[in-house]
């Protein structure tokens, strides 16, 4: 029985898959995806739902802020495992009441400038990963411009609006939360970050900025650091952040 060579017929765009993660130029087998490419796109999609459900690792964490020497504090949101995380986004977006007390025993009596939080979001991978390294380049740059800081908030099972519940707690002027960015397939390790001046609960997303794609293979952490102080500082200047505050700042 004579077996038949299948020939693979390549992509003329396959140049410029350097250019991008995204998945073009795969090539094709007949009318067929080759099997390389399909069993690297199951990949993609495991670690994209893998992300979803890994747990932020508070260890790795913990011993990061020790090399910072700000206090930080272990708060939850009032959603209590993932299965409600996924189910009521709105009880990602709020703190449990023991995390309240905690808030309310640190409030300072003069309001801080900046509150840091960081949450599990939907990548806990992208926190462990990318959290530290990026606090490693922005903590000198925010203490260079002598801004004061809040306790760092590490809060699992956290979404995006979280941060306006501290942020007000604290008396901060800006709440900033570092978190786990919905993964793609190509990115299940893609960290974001959202400002938002004079926090208060019930704020909607036009009040924030966002900086996303930070990682290694996407935004480097001192570059993503340096457009974060440039929107801190500018949001502090014209008391304002989200859609009426603009990055004009060619950071590349």
């Amino acid at each position: 029985m004579e077996i038949q060579k299948i020939h693979i017929q390549n992509d003329p765009w396959f140049a410029l898959r350097r250019f991008t993660q995204a998945r073009i130029a795969l090539g094709k087998t007949g009318v067929c995806i080759p099997v390389h490419e399909n069993l690297q796109f199951k990949m993609a999609h495991a670690f994209a739902r893998d992300a979803v459900y890994t747990k932020l690792d508070k260890d790795i964490l913990v011993k990061g802020f020790g090399n910072f020497d700000l206090p930080f504090l272990l708060l939850h949101s009032r959603a209590c495992d993932r299965k409600e995380y996924l189910q009521r986004p709105d009880w990602g977006r709020r703190l449990n009441d023991a995390s309240v007390e905690i808030l309310l025993k640190e409030r300072n009596s003069v309001a801080y400038d900046i509150c840091i939080n960081i949450a599990d979001g939907l990548s806990a991978t992208a926190v462990n990963h990318h959290s530290i390294p990026l606090l490693q380049q922005l903590l000198p740059l925010i203490n260079s411009n002598n801004f004061s800081i809040a306790p760092i908030c590490l809060i699992e099972q956290a979404r995006v609006a979280i941060s306006d519940e501290t942020g007000n707690l604290l008396k901060a002027k800006i709440s900033m939360i570092i978190l786990g960015e919905r993964p793609g397939l190509s990115s299940a390790d893609s960290l974001g970050v959202y400002l938002t001046y004079m926090p208060a609960i019930g704020n909607t997303d036009e009040s924030r900025n966002c900086i996303s794609n930070i990682r290694t293979e996407g935004l480097a952490y001192k570059t993503a650091a340096e457009k974060i102080v440039y929107l801190i500082k500018e949001s502090m200047r014209l008391k304002i952040s989200g859609i009426q505050l603009k990055d004009s700042n060619r950071l590349t």
